[in-house]
């Protein structure tokens, strides 16, 4: 795990995008590993962020900002390179005996499919996953 970012593409987690839109304190440690970078966010990013509106009866307002917001972003679909990635990392983490949850599986699978560091507040999650650079302010 790393402070520094020598790359010109990011990959972010859905808890950083959710601190920078929030205005969390915490996404103010995030904006230095991605101002001036190419920005990209996994479909599974997407739609967990997608799914606060719902689960949190945000008004069509707040809603409608999140997906302007999220217009910054490059979305990142799933694709055969990004599914062959995720079904290696399930199966390492299996074979280590350190599961990843299948959401956070798709997130690092989009990472390493750009050979891009994965900005994230969580790197515990993201910890066993070979070949994956995590760039954490935690």
């Amino acid at each position: 795990m790393s402070n520094e970012v020598s790359s010109d593409i990011v990959v972010i987690d859905t808890n950083v995008i959710s601190y920078l839109f929030k205005r969390d304190t915490r996404g103010a440690l995030y904006k230095p590993h991605i101002d001036g970078r190419l920005t990209m966010i996994a479909a599974q990013t997407f739609a967990e962020l997608e799914l606060m509106p719902l689960n949190n009866s945000w008004g069509s307002n707040r809603h409608t900002a999140l997906h302007t917001y999220l217009k910054k972003f490059v979305f990142v679909e799933a694709n055969e390179t990004i599914s062959l990635l995720w079904a290696r990392i399930q199966s390492q983490a299996k074979r280590i005996g350190h599961p990843i949850s299948v959401g956070d599986t798709w997130i690092a699978a989009t990472a390493l499919a750009y050979d891009a560091p994965l900005v994230t507040h969580d790197p515990n999650d993201f910890k066993n996953v070979i070949g994956l650079t995590v760039i954490t302010e935690k």
